[in-house]
């Protein structure tokens, strides 16, 4: 591996090797696309073409999914917890794997699903959309937030509807074995969007819910004429989104399958820190843990999902906070002719990194590295929106 200090950047490079796993290859992910398209309220996201900032930076093509607009969330993480939720209780009940939510919802399967109580942890965004699958299927959520969570985030569980949002004294990785051990103490079903050895199953369910959002940006790309992008940016926090998108689009483009980067917080990079060990392990962040991109303030990496990003991704890049106020900024202020994206903390980094890359002069031998270049068109992910209102405002009004 080569790796880059510059500009506040950490950044390793490699040569992608290995294949896409079985769990991430177009017929296992066949049955969230044709589960999500059954829902009532599901629709695209949309896929915004950035073409004056394009242009401003020197790019083919800049295009930003914008899932600010899932299901009503303002993030996209209620489409792995709608699928695994329904998935899991289909289990309980030893229903077909390929149930409906309205089937699911019918008065005589009700009687039973209203017994069943769901627990899990979150930094935000997964904790509000296992809420909100928990009420669409009638039966009870818990969701425990790591210290340091903004209110705004735990008020939005509670009114996506869980009976329980709470605040705990620990950090994200230790709040997770607590919502285990609540689980396992009072027999909840634990819906978790990382893994572990021995809890992969669910996991499974949410990571290939998220394809759902790859494959419309595939889809949409394909509709806007481009045959696929160059290069994807990924942020991560355990990695599961990460991933899911990077091993459905990696499967989907194959032998013309793009540059993929995973970018972190540079205080709490446990997958940049597990690819730098070099040993093919998942290794937890060493940093402080200190970052305003809340929903990737995670240490551990998803166990799942590790090899993926071991073995397919071409760049880890680690972020100061800086970053992720610049891409903020860059999608809130947009260049001329082209429209604003709503982009939280953990939504805007890729942006915030990748307007860096293109023009910061020290930054062009890690550009020219990762051929950035006139010919490049980039997919960015904007995962979340405003979930924290406050701070975003803070942030789009100073510079």
């Amino acid at each position: 591996m080569k790796e880059y200090q510059l500009h506040g950047l950490r950044a390793l490079a490699q040569s992608p090797k290995g294949t896409v796993p079985a769990f991430l290859q177009a017929p296992a992910t066949q049955g969230a696309w044709r589960f999500h398209h059954a829902l009532e309220d599901y629709g695209p996201t949309p896929l915004v073409r950035l073409n004056g900032l394009a242009e401003e930076l020197g790019l083919g093509g800049v295009f930003v999914k914008d899932e600010s607009h899932r299901f009503g969330l303002n993030a996209f993480k209620g489409l792995g917890g709608i699928y695994a939720l329904s998935r899991a209780v289909a289990r309980e009940l030893g229903l077909p794997a390929e149930v409906t939510l309205e089937e699911l919802q019918a008065p005589s399967v009700q009687k039973e699903v209203r017994n069943m109580v769901f627990v899990t942890t979150t930094d935000g965004n997964h904790g509000r959309g296992v809420a909100w699958a928990a009420r669409k299927l009638g039966c009870e959520a818990h969701v425990y937030l790591p210290a340091g969570s903004a209110p705004a985030r735990a008020q939005a569980i509670l009114d996506a509807g869980a009976v329980e949002a709470q605040v705990l004294p620990l950090g994200y990785d230790d709040a997770v074995r607590y919502a285990a051990q609540q689980a396992q103490e009072k027999g909840w079903t634990l819906i978790q969007d990382t893994s572990w050895p021995g809890y992969e199953e669910i996991p499974t369910w949410i990571v290939q819910g998220y394809t759902t959002l790859a494959r419309e940006a595939a889809d949409q790309l394909a509709e806007a004429g481009v045959d696929r992008p160059t290069h994807v940016f990924l942020q991560a926090g355990v990695g599961a989104m990460a991933g899911g998108v990077l091993g459905y689009l990696a499967d989907r483009y194959g032998a013309q399958a793009p540059v993929f980067a995973v970018v972190e917080p540079e205080n709490v990079a446990g997958i940049y820190a597990s690819a730098q060990a070099g040993d093919g392990q998942p290794h937890p962040a060493q940093g402080p843990g200190e970052t305003i991109m809340a929903g990737l303030n995670c240490a551990e990496p998803c166990t799942l999902t590790w090899p993926v990003l071991r073995d397919l991704a071409s760049w880890y890049i680690a972020c100061p906070d800086q970053v992720a106020e610049r891409g903020m900024r860059r999608l809130g202020r947009p260049a001329a002719g082209d429209p604003a994206v709503i982009s939280g903390e953990s939504g805007g980094v890729t942006m915030g990194l990748l307007d860096l890359l293109m023009t910061a002069p020290d930054l062009a031998p890690l550009r020219r590295d990762m051929g950035l270049n006139r010919q490049s068109v980039v997919l960015l992910i904007s995962t979340e929106g405003d979930t924290d209102p406050v701070h975003y405002q803070k942030v789009m009004t100073h510079d």
